[in-house]
């Protein structure tokens, strides 16, 4: 795999993690109904209903976090500085958008009854961007002088 190809499936892992961010943050916009429609945990969507600071706060924790992914995607395709351990971050952010992705897809095939269609439609979404950060990292790592 060329470079360039890296480099692009990079860029589809940043926007993924970007749009999941500000789709988390849309919530504190949006309400409650977003928060569970988005399916949060129970405990956060109550806490949007009864406008405590819990959920606003842990949303925009959760989207920091994304942030940090599609920032660590932008740094692997050199695109930003080197963050630190890059190699063990990008690895490890694709191994958990990976077996975030296969759960629910395994468990549609032994339990079809048990996995609405959006919940399935994420996991092959997770599973994608985890291989999109995997093969994209590799592609690139493979031509580069750093």
């Amino acid at each position: 795999m060329s470079r360039g190809y890296g480099i692009a499936l990079l860029l589809l892992a940043t926007c993924a993690a970007f749009l999941v961010a500000a789709a988390h943050l849309s919530c504190i916009y949006f309400g409650p109904q977003c928060y569970a429609a988005q399916m949060a945990p129970p405990f956060v969507v109550e806490s949007a209903r009864a406008g405590t600071l819990m959920a606003p706060l842990l949303t925009v924790f959760v989207s920091a976090i994304f942030i940090m992914l599609g920032c660590y995607a932008l740094s692997a395709a050199q695109f930003i500085r080197r963050l630190p351990f890059l190699r063990v971050g990008i690895y490890s952010i694709s191994v958990v958008c990976i077996v975030r992705g296969v759960l629910p897809i395994q468990l549609f095939f032994r339990h079809p009854e048990k996995i609405s269609e959006p919940v399935l439609i994420a996991g092959i979404a997770w599973l994608v961007v985890g291989l999109c950060y995997w093969f994209g990292y590799r592609a690139v790592k493979k031509h580069c002088i750093r």
